[in-house]
């Protein structure tokens, strides 16, 4: 699945509706086995006290540390005395729901902030570029990892596939002819992406490089493709597939699909803010992150499978600023932030 089109890359958006295709493909089969632009509104909910399991939000347009789990060893006693089994307190299975609206994920809450500092990596050179697509991988899965597995979640690093130039992997070609994206492919729980296609483009696809040279850009681009995987293994993107083979028209098809993919532009907003204090991201540059984010998405005339361009800035937002997990369920947030 593709990450977000660019200006001037909309011809990447033909091949993203392409890759998503494949990669529906591939979720029906592992299925059948197991700022300088502000926001009209940025979307927010609060999830209710209930004693139900389901958390029931309302959401209200607004303008505007977690601890690494500790695993206990058994301790074996040595005696003389015959063993009995120990009372034992049976920990309350956990089920996970793996719907759209109510994914047991929104109660991980937040990012914990990390050190994760990115250092001086020239983004148009391929093993400085892809050095630092490694390191701040490693950094998502401390962030992610510890809040989704205290929920229940099996947690699991994705893998990288970094080209040069270009390749093939398990969802398709990459980049895609005329594109400059990289992709989530959940067939093998893999991120693609070119380095030079990012930071130059691709055919008359502009790179991520050529609208904001400083590589948070991209970084933040690769964290938008690690939120794919969070929906992959929480079980969102299969709920997804389910729902655009379900739709009936190709309107319904692409909003779900904006949906999907403005809340993984959340995601990375969540995991962008996590890091700001090391990386570093300084308000200058959190400026521009943001500005960056308003100058991609989907424009007139091509497939609307990713969101307008205020859209991608205001759930990139949403993600930085308020940094909860349920704040980027984009699923129960109003047609007119997800468009």
């Amino acid at each position: 699945m593709g990450a977000i089109g660019v200006l001037g890359a909309v011809v990447g958006s033909v091949a993203a509706l392409f890759v998503l295709l494949i990669i529906g493909t591939a979720l029906l089969k592992s299925s059948s086995r197991s700022d300088t632009t502000t926001p009209v509104a940025i979307p927010t909910y609060e999830p209710s006290e209930s004693s139900s399991d389901e958390p029931t939000p309302s959401w209200t347009p607004t303008r505007s540390q977690s601890e690494e789990p500790t695993r206990q060893e058994p301790t074996q006693q040595e005696s003389d005395e015959p063993e009995t089994p120990p009372t034992q307190q049976q920990q309350p299975r956990v089920t996970v729901n793996t719907s759209l609206k109510n994914n047991t994920m929104y109660r991980a809450g937040s990012l914990p902030r990390l050190t994760c500092p990115a250092g001086n990596a020239n983004i148009f050179s391929h093993s400085q570029l892809k050095a630092l697509i490694l390191k701040t991988g490693k950094c998502m899965d401390r962030a992610w990892g510890p809040i989704l597995q205290r929920q229940g979640i099996d947690f699991s690093p994705p893998s990288y596939a970094i080209a040069a130039k270009r390749g093939r992997g398990a969802c398709g070609d990459y980049p895609s002819a005329g594109s400059m994206v990289p992709y989530y492919c959940p067939r093998n729980n893999t991120i693609y992406a070119s380095t030079s296609a990012m930071a130059r483009g691709n055919g008359n696809a502009r790179g991520y490089g050529q609208i904001i040279s400083w590589h948070g850009g991209i970084i933040s681009m690769m964290a938008h493709e690690y939120g794919h995987h969070v929906q992959n293994i929480t079980g969102i993107m299969n709920s997804w597939w389910s729902s655009t083979l379900d739709s009936s028209s190709q309107s319904g098809k692409l909003a779900l699909s904006r949906r999907l993919e403005l809340q993984a532009t959340c995601f990375g907003g969540m995991w962008m803010r996590s890091v700001a204090s090391s990386y570093p991201v300084n308000t200058s540059m959190r400026t521009r992150l943001f500005w960056f984010y308003g100058q991609v998405g989907d424009y007139p005339g091509w497939p609307r499978d990713h969101g307008k361009p205020v859209n991608n800035n205001l759930w990139f937002r949403q993600g930085w600023e308020k940094n909860k997990a349920y704040q980027c369920n984009t699923w129960l947030a109003p047609a007119s932030t997800t468009s």
